[in-house]
């Protein structure tokens, strides 16, 4: 037994009267055949007694033990080898305060016959110190364990006195073997009784079950032990021991949901991934929006809203768990005896780094610019003419704005608040990279525009506003932890923002390819697969191909310490040495397989989906996109001109 765990329980232990628990060795209600048992073997050797046997017995059981003391003497006189009359003689002198001299008739009847009783008799006046001192010898406290011990194995455990005794005297002694046997014994033949409760309590906080250890102490309280006693033990550590082990066993059962819930979002994410595929291909491909399809993408919206909502609902749970973490990894090095100061050091400054750093990522907002420069109608009339009639063949408002990269950029958002959006009323912008244009036929370019307006026709520009917040919100979060030095191994936060940035990425990556494959379709009903296929296919080749040349052009010139030519007006890479690296690098991103971390199909499963739908029929268009501006070689020394600067201030 720890005794630095138990010390105050063993003070209460000994303030603890034992009627208090209910389980004196000798009760009031005594047992009607044992006692008749008794007066047949009185009957046996001293019959005349028997009558003054009786009141000797009725005087001990209400207290009146000098007139107990006196009748019994007198039928030990006639039965002097009767030994329930020595016992009780024995007993009623020590009750009375003589002690000394009922303690050799308890001996006596121990050496005459080996009974329970009288083991349990002698145990028991051994334990009470003698009149006039407040202490019982160790010699005598350990001599009344051997004999209750001895006791209640003779009495089979009948009795639940004996193992009581046995529990309170192992306590007192620091015995652990039969203090756990004693209340072993208790809990299986006495589970209700208030000294098992009592008992079981002092164990449980002895081996550190607190909460069990409280459960007991108020289940002996309900049976009648006193309030105060109770207060007295809940108050000595385990009470405290008790809420800090509730609120552990409760974050991690919060915990453990929290781990279901996201194991819950994974598998959700795999079925949609599954069943968006399952719809494409079992739906009408000459159904353009609505429908299944519209289902879906509401389901898949709804999704994505709780995913988002689950990740700022996780961080308290996350933060929690790494303080609980660092407590532990301290509270282990003073358990062990050894503290590691630097250990200790590291634990509490990345805890509290982490906490800073998570509370940090919900309110430092990245400033948001648009990316690079509107393009003016008199810069490129032919373009914006363009993107209104292709708007108007979808059947949708067009673009409002259009912003010319350095890159092979083709995309479109919208800019404006939440009920700017929802009410259609928000800008359209257009990102057009200049470094796609070269070769880009117009009748590609309508298709590949066709696909970016049916973002548009669809909505999905509209919504996707938590699904980009939580994206932030993790981003500034890993970059804070990185430059913290968090974003290690060990760190569960760290840990955690891996793994949900993996599930959420699934998740809305899930609903971008189906959105993609809906905008596919509009792109090749306006104007049929072959110009969508030749759009997707130049798109896809010119960002490898302007990747490549633009890094061998941006290398050479460093090297060389000159300026840069213009990066879009560099021979083509076919019939270059450049063609076999420019070619594999493009066979690879137009073979790849649809994996379920790719935001768009790949493009060999969206060709094949783009030949389901039958096409409107719109005429072909002829000539270039570039023919579309006012002045080619301004536009593309302006963007030569922008990545030069920005080389030269990295």
């Amino acid at each position: 037994m720890r005794p630095h765990n138990t010390l105050a329980l063993f003070l209460l232990l000994l303030l603890t009267p034992a009627a208090t628990l209910g389980q004196t060795p000798q009760t009031p209600q005594r047992d009607v055949a044992k006692e008749q048992k008794i007066w047949q073997q009185l009957r046996a050797v001293a019959p005349q007694t028997l009558d003054t046997f009786k009141r000797a017995t009725e005087a001990l059981d209400t207290g009146d033990y000098e007139e107990a003391a006196r009748l019994y003497g007198e039928v030990r006189k006639a039965a002097p080898e009767f030994t329930p009359a020595l016992r009780r003689e024995g007993l009623a002198l020590a009750e009375s305060g003589k002690r000394a001299e009922g303690l050799p008739l308890l001996e006596q009847a121990a050496r005459l016959e080996r009974t329970p009783e009288n083991f349990i008799s002698l145990a028991q006046v051994l334990a009470v110190p003698p009149p006039g001192q407040e202490e019982v010898s160790v010699t005598d406290k350990e001599r009344a364990l051997m004999l209750a011990v001895e006791a209640d194995r003779l009495s089979s455990s009948e009795d639940s006195s004996y193992p009581a005794l046995v529990a309170q005297l192992a306590i007192e002694l620091d015995r652990e073997t039969p203090f756990r046997k004693a209340v072993e014994t208790l809990e299986r033949k006495f589970p209700d009784e208030i000294g098992t409760h009592y008992f079981a309590a002092v164990l449980a906080a002895t081996d550190e079950h607190w909460l069990k250890a409280e459960s007991e102490i108020k289940e002996a309280e309900a049976k009648g032990l006193p309030h105060e006693l109770a207060e007295q033990f809940l108050n000595a550590g385990v009470r405290t021991h008790a809420r800090v082990w509730r609120a552990i066993y409760w974050v991690l059962y919060a915990a453990a949901a929290w781990a279901l819930g996201l194991l819950l979002l994974f598998v959700l994410g795999k079925v949609f991934s599954n069943l968006t595929m399952k719809t494409v291909e079992s739906a009408d491909p000459e159904e353009l929006s609505g429908g299944r399809h519209e289902t879906l993408r509401l389901w898949y919206r709804r999704l994505i809203n709780f995913a988002g909502f689950y990740y700022y609902a996780s961080l308290p749970i996350v933060l929690c768990l790494v303080l609980l973490g660092a407590a532990a990894v301290i509270y282990a090095t003073f358990a062990v005896g050894y503290i590691p100061l630097k250990l200790t050091l590291i634990v509490i400054v990345g805890a509290a780094l982490t906490a800073f750093q998570m509370v940090r990522s919900l309110f430092v907002k990245p400033k948001e610019e648009d990316p690079g420069r509107a393009l003016t109608e008199e810069e490129a009339p032919g373009l914006w003419a363009l993107t209104r009639e292709v708007a108007g063949a979808v059947g949708t408002r067009p673009v409002d704005e259009i912003r010319v990269t350095p890159g092979t950029d083709l995309a479109v958002y919208e800019r404006g608040s939440s009920a700017e959006k929802r009410q259609d009323k928000a800008t359209r912008i257009l990102i057009l990279g200049v470094g796609v244009l070269n070769g880009f036929t117009r009748n590609a370019f309508r298709a590949v525009l066709a696909h970016e307006y049916g973002h548009f026709s669809h909505r999905d520009t509209a919504g996707g506003e938590v699904a980009l917040r939580v994206n932030k919100d993790m981003i500034v979060f890993a970059y804070a932890m990185a430059a913290a030095g968090q974003a290690v191994w060990y760190n569960l936060a760290f840990q955690f923002l891996r793994a949900y940035h993996f599930i959420f990425r699934r998740l809305s990556h899930g609903a971008t390819r189906l959105q993609e494959i809906l905008a596919d379709r509009v792109a090749v009903y306006l104007y049929g697969a072959r110009a969508f296929e030749e759009g997707l296919t130049h798109v896809i080749y010119r960002g490898t191909e302007f990747q490549h040349l633009a890094t061998r052009e941006i290398n050479a010139a460093t090297d060389g310490r000159r300026a840069l030519q213009n990066l879009y007006e560099l021979p083509e890479a076919r019939g270059s040495a450049a063609e076999g690296d420019v070619e594999t690098a493009f066979r690879e991103s137009l073979e790849r397989k649809t994996s379920e971390d790719d935001t768009h199909p790949a493009p060999s499963e969206r060709f094949r989906l783009a030949q389901r739908v039958r096409s409107k029929g719109e005429p072909e268009a002829d000539g270039t996109v570039w023919e579309l501006f006012a002045d080619r070689d301004a536009l593309t020394r302006e963007m030569s001109q922008l990545i030069e600067q920005r080389l030269k201030a990295a």
